[in-house]
């Protein structure tokens, strides 16, 4: 589930770390795995092994190994001789321009939207499984993470937790940005911990939709099918006044930029958000979903 901090490239002389675990990315991303692909692929088209692409770029063989692997974040020094020794295409110091770390807590396919919410300007959720992630409690997303198969370490756990909050930051950080939430009145109807922990979700929920460009709307019970039943669904506009979407299912996600695609998921939200209990009603809802507790 949810869940896009990016992080340009980092020059550090691999000749002063030494070999071993230490450098290791502790979270390699995606764009360091295809990065390594590509090193792999173009060293052997021009017919290098490990050991003699090393002597060339003048890093060890387990340097080499850990970039190729994507476990390396390389420096500047390496993609330029490595390019050199493999033909001089472009292709790395094209690719080394939109390198990024991994970062902890996040699904690596939920990064690159994690990426684009930060610096959207506008953002739509619609949610029909869970509270979406940026109202969580700090409660109710450990309940989420702890109930994830497999399971979870400690650490791992500590991780979601973390990035989590630190994505609902946005939020405050940025009053100008509107930001609107669809979600069925069963989300909130399903019980986690005990009263106090669900007092505590509505109690946060409230407090996150309280802004004045935060609009959170319920669907209620009674409402019937509508639009987006296909299920959950992200849209938003980019600096550029792009609309991009996002849907998510079982260990994946998809980041959707046709523009017809777009198109009719907008359609969709914008119909919903007309059948949708108005921001007032929902918090009244809400209120009453939390005075029955």
């Amino acid at each position: 589930m949810d869940m896009v901090q990016t992080e340009t490239a980092t020059v550090v002389d691999a000749r002063t770390v030494p070999a071993g675990d230490t450098e290791r990315e502790p979270h390699p991303s995606d764009s360091l795995r295809t990065f390594g692909a590509v090193v792999q692929a173009l060293r052997e088209h021009a017919g290098l092994s490990r050991s003699e692409l090393a002597t060339i770029v003048q890093f060890s063989k387990h340097t080499v190994e850990s970039v190729e692997l994507g476990r390396r974040m390389p420096d500047e020094a390496f993609v330029e001789r490595a390019e050199e020794a493999t033909g001089n295409t472009g292709a790395l110091r094209r690719a080394a321009r939109h390198l990024t770390r991994g970062e902890a807590g996040l699904a690596a396919w939920f990064r690159r939207w994690a990426r684009l919410e930060r610096e959207a300007v506008s953002l739509c959720t619609y949610e029909c499984r869970v509270v979406p992630g940026l109202l969580q409690s700090e409660a109710y997303a450990r309940a989420v993470f702890e109930g994830t198969i497999p399971l979870r370490t400690e650490e791992e756990l500590e991780e979601q937790l973390a990035a989590r909050m630190e994505r609902q930051r946005m939020m405050r950080e940025r009053p100008k940005v509107p930001f609107s939430f669809i979600v069925e009145e069963h989300v909130f109807r399903r019980r986690f911990g005990d009263a106090e922990a669900m007092r505590g979700l509505l109690d946060h929920v409230l407090e996150c939709s309280t802004p004045r460009n935060v609009t959170l709307q319920v669907v209620p019970l009674e409402s019937g099918l509508h639009p987006c039943m296909d299920g959950p669904v992200r849209i938003l506009e980019t600096p550029a006044r792009q609309r991009l979407g996002y849907s998510e299912g079982q260990k994946n996600g998809r980041l959707i930029s046709d523009p017809k695609e777009v198109s009719a998921l907008c359609q969709r939200y914008e119909t919903l958000r007309s059948q949708a209990l108005s921001p007032n009603e929902s918090r009244a809802l809400l209120e009453r979903l939390r005075g029955e507790l």
